[in-house]
């Protein structure tokens, strides 16, 4: 079990490519997707993680209160939570609004953009990940971008020939299906998350430094995939060869939280999901995520 992969899988992303791109320098655009860019996979995302794939050429990206991140061919760039954000040639040029110069593709393909000023060319391919839920543990503990090199990796060949396949569609004015561009999408972003959650130090504490412990990344995953499970302490430590008290102090001091009240949170916010989306009862929403009426609170709150 791939922890990560079990709590992607949990709060259902779907991947899509939107737009192809070919600039020449020099050049600079700003850029925020929209939910219009995830249409027709998804009708209302709540959360959309925006990427870009260097085909060709490099570029800068800038965003507000961050150092420039550059990024050449073979590298894909990802905003986590869709922050606004600059794509330029070089510093110093005034950014155009992308969305102005998005054009239809004539064949009912992909949109494109053509623009610059006849210089080096940067080739990019632009896509997302959505969701329709309002909560996701990664999201907040990302930074606002993350640079992965496609070529390094344990699943680089995997996603470059993926990666290839999508942009050899797109070249062909084919929109590549909802479900191979998820695969694509959640790999890319699963990399780039291990990638960065090598850089952390060994003093951080939260999510993803839990998630990098083996026994505590085999928790989370469960939680995830089965949480209307009568969990307790004991029997998440029991299901990762622990014993109760080092398996609630070692998740306590790696995700900030005790094991079942992280728990509780995440129970509440499936069932703040579904009651947004859903005509269920409060019985039946809390019987979805595992509790009963009567004593839900004092057993959620058990540790």
């Amino acid at each position: 079990m791939d922890p990560l992969s079990e709590v992607l899988r949990s709060v259902r992303l779907t991947g899509g490519v939107f737009l192809s791109a070919h600039f020449t320098a020099p050049w600079c655009v700003s850029v925020r997707m929209n939910p219009d860019d995830c249409a027709p996979f998804l009708t209302k995302p709540a959360q959309m993680i925006g990427y870009h794939v260097i085909i060709d050429g490099g570029l800068l990206v800038a965003l507000e209160g961050e150092k420039l991140v550059d990024v050449g061919a073979g590298e894909i760039v990802l905003f986590p939570r869709n922050d606004a954000h600059t794509l330029a040639s070089e510093r110093g040029i005034k950014p155009t609004p992308a969305r102005q110069l998005i054009q239809p593709s004539p064949d009912g393909g992909l949109a494109q953009i053509c623009y610059g000023g006849g210089g080096t060319a940067t080739r990019i391919v632009c896509g997302f990940l959505a969701s329709e839920e309002t909560t996701n543990p990664l999201i907040s503990t990302l930074p606002k971008a993350l640079k992965i090199d496609v070529r390094q990796g344990a699943t680089r060949e995997w996603i470059e020939a993926s990666v290839r396949f999508a942009a050899g569609e797109l070249a062909e004015g084919k929109l590549a299906s909802s479900s191979v561009m998820t695969r694509v999408s959640e790999s890319l972003l699963i990399e780039a998350v291990r990638h960065y959650s090598s850089t952390l130090h060994e003093d951080d504490v939260g999510w993803l430094k839990g998630l990098k412990d083996p026994h505590i990344g085999h928790a989370i995953a469960l939680i995830h995939q089965q949480v209307s499970a009568p969990w307790s302490a004991e029997a998440l430590a029991k299901e990762v060869a622990l014993s109760r008290s080092a398996f609630v102090e070692r998740f306590t001091s790696l995700v900030g939280l005790p094991p079942i009240l992280y728990l509780t949170v995440w129970r509440l916010q499936t069932a703040k999901l579904d009651l947004r989306e859903t005509r269920k009862t409060i019985a039946q929403l809390a019987h979805s995520v595992g509790y009963e009426i009567r004593g839900s609170i004092q057993q959620g709150f058990q540790t």
